[in-house]
């Protein structure tokens, strides 16, 4: 069963780039074999259903997006 967090150990800051285009990434997804991705909310949204099973950690920090830096 995969954890939503809410608050994760490292907020998730303009650096943190989406891996399927590159945007702002405000969800990261902690897999069970051990790797990370991360994703902006468009491509969340899509990958959401399929990942969700595979991840041990689904850390949406989607509540920051229009916050200043």
């Amino acid at each position: 069963m995969t954890e939503i967090q809410t608050n994760s150990s490292r907020q998730l800051n303009a650096h943190d780039r989406c891996d399927r285009c590159g945007a702002q990434a405000y969800i990261r997804a902690v897999l069970s074999t051990g790797g990370e991705l991360l994703f902006c909310i468009h491509h969340s949204r899509q990958v959401k259903e399929a990942l969700e099973p595979q991840a041990q950690v689904w850390d949406d920090q989607s509540e920051l997006l229009g916050q200043p830096a």
